[in-house]
């Protein structure tokens, strides 16, 4: 678990000032974790660059003069520590989607397990998303964190994924922007040009996160209601009426995805199997309705499965992104390790 800006200090006691500072340095952390994810791509990685953004604001805020707001100084902090891990990754984090050709459903499905590193990770909404706000800011902020598009961000060089972030996501003017990075504003403008267009080439339902449109919350909970009722009686006829033609459906980390209501069908009958009779607890996951899903234990109840990601158009399921490492996830969820 992540140690609170209290648990940073050196010496013996706590004095009051010690006390406020903690209690500043906290207000910042969820939305600091949330440009971090934007960043990195990883969940843990993120919790990993705010700890040491903490850490670092903590020992250096005797020498905080004051030239800009603590917020700005913060942030600041936390874009020299992901770039630093940027510049140390082994690989960029991908999607299954974004490594080779879709798989067929019952030959290859289960052929290639990729390490952790490799994958765009999952993260509690919650965890990385401000409060009650503007709704136009809300929308935003839901879609800066959908999985496709945090996977588009990571094709930009740290220094446009950056800049995106800041100027289209949290709205921070250029000159801010520029002051940030120790750059001009026309080096600002020009990277924020360079990276709208890559991303319209990665992510074109996603290129600009300042004006793509976000599926009503309510549309997306009755897919999600009527999709956990078809997957929880196994109804693969009920269940490919809520798809799309070209949904795809992938299970990091295993590299196979597939793609076509056929296709998923195929799996689901086959190899997937053993999913029939699995339980669905309800999550709120990258800025969307998605669920745990819990198989039937041969024992008795229910043993944690995936945490499951519902992509959607607003009409119909478009992907299905389903996360293996229960261990990890499901603990960092809040969820049980078991139903009974």
């Amino acid at each position: 678990m992540a140690q609170t800006a209290s648990d940073l200090g050196q010496g013996t006691g706590a004095a009051l000032a010690t006390d406020e500072l903690s209690a500043q340095l906290e207000t910042y952390r969820r939305e600091l974790t949330g440009y971090c994810y934007r960043l990195l791509g990883g969940a843990f990685d993120a919790d990993d660059a705010v700890q040491e953004t903490l850490l670092r604001a903590w020992r250096s805020y005797e020498r905080f003069e004051g030239r800009s707001s603590l917020r700005t100084w913060l942030y600041r902090i936390a874009t020299n520590v992901c770039f630093d891990q940027l510049g140390s990754s082994r690989a960029k984090r991908e999607r299954p989607m974004g490594l080779g050709a879709a798989a067929d459903p019952v030959e290859e499905s289960l052929a290639t397990v990729l390490p952790e590193y490799a994958w765009v990770e999952p993260v509690p909404t919650d965890h990385v998303l401000p409060g009650a706000s503007d709704p136009a800011d809300t929308a935003v902020a839901r879609e800066s964190v959908r999985l496709a598009f945090v996977a588009a961000l990571q094709h930009l060089p740290a220094k446009q994924r950056a800049v995106l972030i800041l100027r289209e996501v949290l709205r921070w003017p250029a000159t801010e922007v520029a002051a940030l990075l120790d750059t001009t504003v026309a080096s600002v403008n020009s990277a924020l040009q360079r990276a709208r267009a890559t991303l319209a080439d990665k992510a074109p339902d996603r290129s600009d996160a300042s004006t793509a449109p976000a599926p009503a919350t309510a549309d997306e909970s009755d897919l999600l209601e009527r999709y956990v009722a078809a997957f929880e009686r196994y109804d693969m006829a009920a269940l490919a009426n809520l798809l799309r033609e070209d949904a795809v459906m992938n299970m990091p980390p295993y590299a196979m995805w597939l793609e076509g209501i056929e296709n998923i069908q195929a799996w689901m009958l086959g190899p997937g199997s053993e999913c029939e009779g699995s339980r669905c607890v309800p999550v709120h996951v990258n800025g969307t309705p998605g669920f745990a899903q819990y198989r039937a234990d041969p024992k008795g109840g229910h043993f944690p499965w995936g945490i499951v990601v519902l992509e959607n158009d607003g009409t119909h399921i478009t992907g299905i992104t389903t996360f293996l490492d229960t261990e990890k996830w499901f603990s960092r969820f809040g969820l049980p390790d078991h139903l009974d």
